[in-house]
């Protein structure tokens, strides 16, 4: 019997592995060998929310933070919304991450995770943590920073995407978070020719960062284009 979605995604990141060269001063952080409790929520949240062989809409992020994905394995979602929304207590970490707020206000007036993620699957072309070393510590970083980061892990982000595709997600139009992230895409969209329409939509950070007091105008663009899909 053919796997659910939920099924192929828990194998997708179970094998989870770069391998690649990487420029100095970067890293990659595998949750899913990290935590061991990440691989056990995050089987818990696709298990509960992707139990099925439905067609979805694919919203791509960038990578995921070290406080959102990097620790509960699940795209913009820190341990507050995994518990207080989703109904899945993580008990050895504690995060707060702004980009898994707002998203969370979206999924909210959308109707609830239920019926978010029933029509919509989202991860990221590059769905491990990246970080730059500083002298101030391990920072965030985007597979976009460097030049030489971006060369360097684009063949991973290609196969990626074409793991995330095989899923059976509908690739007529495909929903970009952050401006910048769809530039990028769109050279690997233009070589390989993943989607049909590309619709971009500002970054949950950015707006939650920058952006917060015109935060429903956002919202409601948000919840336009995904009704539209």
């Amino acid at each position: 019997m053919k796997k659910t979605i939920g099924e192929q995604v828990v194998a997708f990141n179970k094998k989870l592995h770069y391998s690649g060269e990487l420029p100095e001063g970067f890293d990659v952080l595998n949750p899913f060998f990290d935590n061991p409790e990440t691989l056990t929520v995050m089987t818990d949240f696709y298990k509960k929310f992707y139990n099925d062989h439905n067609q979805r809409k694919f919203i791509i992020g960038i990578n995921p933070s070290r406080h959102g994905a990097g620790v509960t394995g699940v795209p913009f979602t820190d341990t507050k919304r995994l518990e207080t929304v989703c109904g899945i207590e993580m008990k050895s970490a504690h995060t707060h991450e702004i980009s898994s707020v707002y998203l969370y206000d979206v999924i909210e007036q959308f109707g609830g995770p239920e019926n978010f993620y029933k029509e919509f699957y989202i991860n990221s072309p590059f769905p491990l943590a990246i970080v730059r070393n500083t002298i101030k510590g391990n920072l965030n970083a985007n597979y976009y920073d460097d030049k030489n980061l971006f060369e360097a892990v684009k063949p991973f982000m290609i196969q990626s995407l074409k793991d995330h595709i095989s899923l059976g997600l509908d690739t007529s139009e495909v929903f970009i978070l952050g401006k910048k992230n769809a530039t990028f895409i769109d050279k690997i969209n233009s070589q390989e020719h993943f989607f049909d329409k590309m619709t971009v939509l500002e970054h949950p950070r950015y707006i939650q960062q920058y952006k917060s007091k015109e935060k429903q105008l956002y919202i409601d663009k948000y919840l336009i284009a995904l009704n539209k899909a």
